[in-house]
């Protein structure tokens, strides 16, 4: 046969198989919350840290929801049914995983819809030498869209006899993650630089102290964080010594615009 006629014959072949192929079908919509940090975890002051989340169904239609903790061992995931106008409430939700202990953040998916449930979650210490007590419950700010911007800031922070300071760089991505971090006192004027590269899947949690361990004791400092990868998220908590109380920071959209490394 000429290699004419066997070009025109596969190509025939071709076009033919295409045409009997079932179209691809869309993807189907969903929404994401993410609670940027959930937590079961034993702290200074003998406490150990939990977390309550609460999901509204205020979307007037059941909805499937897929809970899931991209930065702990194996991923783990829930998936339920919730009614319309329905609250789910989940008291200690690492347990609710069926895990002793872990630290993540948790991702809230809406399945088949564009709209995402109402989201609330609050972190509290239950203080283990005094059963049946615990901190005021905080709020932890959720965020409902995409919150990457590539200078971020965390305010309000301190490290002290009185106080102590936590932070954490999320990373989700596949990719490791580079943050540029500078600490500061007054806006435009760096204390100190540091870097530190994030795994991909990973919540990278720890006392402000490791991250500038020459710096001294200080109130009210600030931190102005950098970096390109968009699938990540900063947050801190101070925690009062005394009582473990806490504030979740959330970051802001830094006002200066130099970036961290190169702000004098």
């Amino acid at each position: 046969m000429p290699r004419f006629v066997l070009i025109v014959a596969a190509l025939l072949a071709a076009t033919a198989a295409a045409a009997q192929a079932p179209p691809e079908e869309p993807e189907a919509p969903s929404a994401t919350v993410m609670v940027p940090v959930v937590g079961k975890v034993f702290g200074a002051g003998s406490v150990q840290w939990r977390t309550d989340v609460d999901l509204i169904n205020t979307l007037g239609r059941d909805v499937m929801v897929m809970l899931s903790l991209p930065t702990a061992p194996d991923e783990p995931v829930i998936l339920f049914p919730l009614p319309a106008g329905a609250t789910q409430r989940f008291t200690d939700v690492i347990a609710s995983f069926s895990m002793d202990r872990a630290l993540s953040p948790l991702m809230v998916k809406t399945l088949n819809s564009k709209q995402p449930i109402r989201v609330s979650a609050t972190v509290y210490a239950v203080k283990l030498d005094a059963p049946g007590t615990s901190t005021h419950p905080e709020p932890i700010a959720v965020a409902y869209a995409d919150a990457f911007y590539p200078l971020r800031a965390l305010y309000g922070l301190s490290f002290s006899d009185s106080f102590r300071t936590n932070v954490g760089l999320a990373n989700l991505g596949d990719r490791a993650a580079l943050f540029t971090i500078a600490l500061q006192r007054v806006s435009g004027r760096n204390i100190a630089v540091t870097q530190l590269t994030v795994p991909p899947g990973t919540l990278w949690h720890t006392s402000i102290q490791a991250l500038f361990p020459l710096i001294t004791k200080g109130e009210d400092f600030s931190l102005l964080i950098e970096t390109g990868s968009r699938e990540t998220y900063v947050y801190a908590s101070v925690i009062e010594n005394s009582t473990n109380e806490a504030r979740f920071i959330e970051p802001a959209i830094a006002a200066t615009v130099q970036s961290a490394a190169t702000s004098q």
